[in-house]
């Protein structure tokens, strides 16, 4: 584990970086098998004291990152296939929502979409930056379709799906390549007017990636609109 820079210095609270650089280790680890860290570990790589580290751990327990064991430190659990099933349930619906309400996309937004692409593709072999962006191309979906609830919820997803992005492009085979390659699909079909086919067989194929069954619901025609 690396060490946060500048923690208690200036700008964020001890506690602030602290949650922030726990909850970026936690998602780049496998979500095979379960990880214990304990407070005077974490204090010992952040160069910090336990006391920020304890309410970083609190508050990564209240958003179901990881259980606080008694005597023996934060426990931070396997990703199951039910958890992965649901988060991509969700996902699905959320941004085929937001994207029946952006298109047809106007150029500027194209081109924002096209520059994250560019990007994702420098960064093709780091799986942590790839997943970042692939993260701000989705995000950039949601946000633009002007429902801050939504992108609020949205937020919450993504960051529990970051352990299972990861794990998917540095497994995969050519994954990186086909999200870049998905990515354009819906880029182009938002300016065509209609990206829900693009969307579901984006979503899709991770769920295949992430070895799960695909699901009835998360293909064929615009299937995600017809979870509600």
């Amino acid at each position: 584990m690396s060490s946060p820079q500048n923690v208690g210095t200036r700008g964020p609270s001890a506690q602030d970086v602290t949650y922030g650089w726990l909850k970026k280790h936690i998602s780049e680890l496998s979500r095979d098998g379960g990880v214990f860290l304990s407070e005077s570990e974490v204090a010992k790589q952040a160069g910090t004291s336990r006391t920020p580290v304890r309410e970083a751990l609190l508050r990564l327990e209240a958003e179901g990152f990881l259980q606080i064991v008694p005597k023996k430190g934060a426990f931070i659990p396997p990703i199951s296939d039910s958890e992965i099933e649901a988060v991509m349930q969700a996902r699905a619906l959320v941004e085929d929502w937001c994207i029946q309400r952006i298109v047809p996309a106007d150029a500027a937004f194209v081109a924002e979409l096209e520059s994250l692409i560019a990007e994702q593709e420098a960064v093709i072999d780091d799986p942590a930056a790839f997943i970042e962006l692939d993260r701000a191309f989705h995000r950039l979906l949601v946000r633009q379709a002007g429902n801050p609830v939504l992108a609020e919820f949205y937020e919450s997803l993504r960051e529990r799906q970051i352990r299972m992005g990861i794990r998917a492009v540095a497994s995969g085979e050519n994954r990186a390549r086909n999200v870049l390659e998905e990515h354009t699909a819906i880029v182009r079909a938002l300016a065509d007017g209609d990206a829900g086919d693009a969307l579901a067989a984006h979503l899709s194929s991770t769920l295949a990636v992430l070895r799960l069954p695909i699901r009835g619901d998360l293909a064929g025609e615009h299937s995600v609109r017809g979870l509600s």
